[in-house]
């Protein structure tokens, strides 16, 4: 199986480090051209120092924007090429009691994880119909389907990225276009590490293993017993970004390990 995405070009949201890194590096691997997209031009910059080196060659455009506002998307929206794949990877997380997660607390979390995505398709979308080939890739989380309970206001807005993707799967019907989302369990990503800085300097264990004690005590229907790296997520959402995933639109596609416990 050959992916081959030369003459494309991506957008990935939140793309400097993390999965974000991870998915774009995947795409250029296979020929795209690039558009990162950070909040500063020093991760900016450094990410495409990291890309330039793992893909030579590689032809990168830089977005520099908080996407949080409608402002941000049209910063990335000015000067861009015609995208053909979009990846909405943009999204903020953390753990918060639900009596004490006020307004500004959901608007925020709403206006990132949600909204950047409504913008961003509604502005490229039409132009990828028109051309009768595009794929756009909201990357949502397990917890869409598992909602933590300590994070209420997270996982309420990656359902909504799934019936968003599921929606504009259906505005896209017929066109070659798809839209999908990924669903990552837990991942060893730059925000896990962060999160686990701490521990790691206490204890002296390694971050792998810390995150596997993690899934074992706040995941243990996980059937990989362990979290992903950012490379499997990022690979999952690379083949659905290609020719070769055609048939597959408006699906919920898990890259969680297990943790969710079904079998659809």
């Amino acid at each position: 199986m050959k992916i081959d995405l030369s003459g494309k070009t991506a957008l990935v949201t939140a793309s400097t480090g993390g999965i974000g890194f991870a998915i774009v590096q995947g795409l250029a691997e296979c020929g795209a051209d690039i558009v990162l997209n950070g909040r500063s031009e020093a991760t900016i910059s450094r990410a495409q120092q990291k890309l330039n080196a793992a893909v030579p060659g590689v032809k990168i455009h830089s977005a520099i924007a908080d996407l949080g506002s409608a402002q941000g998307v049209d910063a990335v929206l000015k000067g861009l090429p015609h995208i053909d794949i979009l990846v909405n990877n943009a999204g903020i997380y953390g753990q918060k009691d639900f009596y004490s997660a006020d307004d500004d607390t959901w608007e925020q979390y709403w206006q990132t994880n949600v909204m950047s995505g409504v913008r961003l398709s509604r502005a490229l979308l039409p132009k990828m119909v028109e051309k009768e080939w595009g794929r756009v890739v909201f990357i949502s989380s397990e917890s869409a389907r598992n909602i933590p309970a300590d994070m209420v206001h997270y996982g309420v807005t990656k359902t909504a990225q799934l019936a968003l993707a599921r929606g504009l799967a259906k505005v896209a019907a017929g066109s070659g276009v798809t839209v999908n989302s990924i669903l990552p369990g837990p991942t060893l990503s730059d925000g896990f590490a962060s999160m686990m800085a701490e521990e790691i300097a206490r204890t002296g264990k390694s971050l792998e293993s810390l995150a596997k004690a993690f899934v074992m005590s706040q995941r243990p229907s996980s059937v990989i017993q362990r979290a992903a790296t950012v490379e499997e997520v990022a690979n999952m959402v690379v083949y659905i970004c290609s020719p070769l995933s055609s048939a597959t639109s408006g699906a919920a596609l898990r890259v969680d390990g297990g943790v969710v416990d079904d079998i659809v």
